[in-house]
């Protein structure tokens, strides 16, 4: 099999392998697509927590960016956590330098288990100056409560966080709603135009770490096949419950879900 596309991931590593470039990897490798890199910041941590963060300088990233895309030009770009505002303002420098226009933004904000992973300031610039370069948004409810500045309880705030993000500059947002109490998953994809939901079923695990960069990668992956938004989305949210629903169960805390839920093993390698 060869690759269908090309992705360029610019993004931290996750030790554990859940989350992070490791999870963005394989999610684009199990879609059919090449995973190309940008590490932004190098993590010590497990299924239980975060024991350590240290940061790429800018420079760096942005070398690792620019070089990687002039030889192998990416069809989709998948952004996860900026912990800095100069890290921001390199990434967008950087990306004005390739200019891909398939660009999915992760707002990785804070761990599974609770550890804070960027600063106030780079929070407030992903607002300002991020999310309004990029094609899709990716907030789960905490980060969209953080960028909207309201509070989500229900659907409805969902759907009015994310209209506060579009009049903000966003293009388009899709709220993700698993921390809400509720028998089934809906997730919020909505723009000037139009809102869509997507329903899922929900499962009782706490093997969820790599959730959200997972999605974002996946959309990234078929946004980068040409695929529309869309479908690129509704694909994305199925190879992510599936995922969830292997519960590989590795680890003592929040463990990773099963990325390789679309593989099938040619005989041949059996």
């Amino acid at each position: 099999m060869r690759p269908r596309s090309k992705v360029l991931i610019i993004a931290g590593s996750d030790s554990s392998g859940g989350a992070g470039i490791q999870a963005d990897i394989k999610t684009v490798t199990s879609l059919g697509s090449y995973a190309m890199t940008a590490v932004t910041a190098i993590t010590s941590q497990n299924t239980t927590g975060v024991k350590s963060i240290t940061p790429i300088k800018p420079k760096e990233i942005s070398s690792q960016i620019v070089f990687s895309a002039k030889d192998i030009k990416p069809n989709a770009i998948k952004i996860g956590m900026l912990h800095s505002k100069s890290v921001i303002q390199t990434v967008i420098k950087s990306l004005n330098k390739i200019k891909v226009k398939k660009i999915v933004l992760d707002p990785v904000m804070v761990a599974k288990g609770g550890a804070k992973l960027v600063s106030n300031a780079a929070i407030i610039f992903i607002k300002d100056r991020l999310m309004k370069n990029t094609l899709l948004i990716t907030p789960n409810i905490p980060e969209a409560e953080i960028l909207s500045k309201t509070k989500i309880n229900s659907k409805k705030d969902m759907i009015k966080a994310g209209k506060i993000l579009i009049r903000l500059g966003a293009k388009n947002v899709l709220i993700k709603g698993g921390h809400l109490k509720s028998k089934k998953i809906n997730d919020i994809l909505l723009n000037k135009k139009f809102i869509k939901e997507f329903k899922s079923k929900k499962y009782s695990t706490k093997n969820t770490h790599g959730t959200g960069c997972t999605l974002s990668s996946a959309i990234a992956t078929n946004l980068s096949c040409g695929k529309d938004l869309i479908k690129s989305c509704e694909l994305g949210i199925k190879y992510v419950n599936e995922a969830i629903k292997s519960n590989l169960n590795l680890g003592k805390g929040n463990g990773p879900i099963n990325h390789l839920n679309s593989f099938t093993i040619n005989k041949k390698f059996k």
